[in-house]
């Protein structure tokens, strides 16, 4: 990206000079920003949940999906961004996050932009580790601690009604043609455990797992969880059926209250939700 090519708004007062970690480098950004464009819809979902929609001057192509409500320009997608519409809204902070957006991250930094990278989560607490952080930058932390408080109430009272025993839970996550196990450094696996699941491979130390049909069968999951995006959508009950399994299905998607990889505050609609179908199940034995 020619750095002839951006523009955001001069700064009122003298910029904060911070260090961003994911870059290994310090960034200049607002004390206050008030052009904010972000590239990943959890973040843009938290700051509409914050109380400052109105801060928010361009989002990415799945931000809507979460923030229906916002009438900000759409500037890019997760792994690109238009340069005309993103210099058209003029922002004084952009936000990002590691992981396959770090590549992009790295590209706009070197281009000049006043921009935050935020860590990938690996657990329901690194979510509320980055809404702090966003807090921070938003000058807003009380609304942050309010936010979090609220997630935390949210997930310890549906975890106040998990049943006994809980019904192990296989989740598999298919990203387009790329087909994930479920670990327990997740916060899927801090998703299902609160909507009163156990997760099948909650024991083992990493986030997603290649795919292992023997061992999932050797573990006799009571529930299959099945995550599948638009562009290749894949049906629980289909899987199930074709594998043999005789176990009850539930179908996850990128829509709200549905998408259990969605790390935004909508996750606790999608707490009730999973909640909710975990229930039936249960009670339909």
């Amino acid at each position: 990206m020619p750095r002839s090519r951006v523009f955001f708004t001069s700064y009122l007062v003298p910029p904060m000079k911070i260090y961003c970690d994911p870059l290994a480098a310090f960034v200049e950004i607002p004390e206050k920003p008030r052009r904010i464009v972000s590239l990943a819809s959890g973040l843009t979902e938290c700051i509409v949940q914050m109380g400052f929609p109105h801060l928010i001057a361009g989002v990415s192509v799945w931000c809507p999906n979460f923030t229906p409500e916002l009438e900000a320009p759409i500037v890019g997608d997760y792994l690109s961004v238009d340069e005309e519409k993103l210099s058209a809204v003029q922002p004084d902070l952009l936000l990002i996050t590691t992981g396959v957006q770090r590549g992009l991250a790295r590209k706009l930094h070197k281009a000049g932009l006043p921009i935050y990278v935020l860590p990938l989560q690996n657990s329901l607490h690194g979510i509320f580790e980055n809404i702090m952080i966003l807090g921070a930058l938003l000058d807003a932390l009380p609304a942050a601690r309010a936010l979090i408080a609220r997630w935390q109430e949210t997930f310890a009272t549906f975890r106040m009604q998990a049943p006994h025993p809980r019904p192990r839970v296989y989740a598999e996550i298919w990203f387009g043609r790329h087909v994930r196990m479920t670990g327990g450094l997740t916060f899927i696996h801090d998703l299902i455990e609160a909507a009163g699941g156990e997760n099948l491979f909650g024991e083992v130390r990493k986030g997603y797992l290649e795919l292992d049909l023997a061992e999932v069968e050797r573990r006799q999951p009571d529930i299959f969880l099945v995550y599948s995006e638009p562009e290749l959508p894949v049906q629980a009950a289909d899987l199930a059926r074709e594998r043999g399994w005789n176990i009850p299905t539930i179908q996850a998607d990128i829509s709200p209250p549905h998408n259990i990889i969605h790390d935004g505050p909508s996750m606790m609609k999608t707490l009730a939700w999973l909640h909710t179908q975990i229930r039936h199940l249960i009670a339909g034995k």
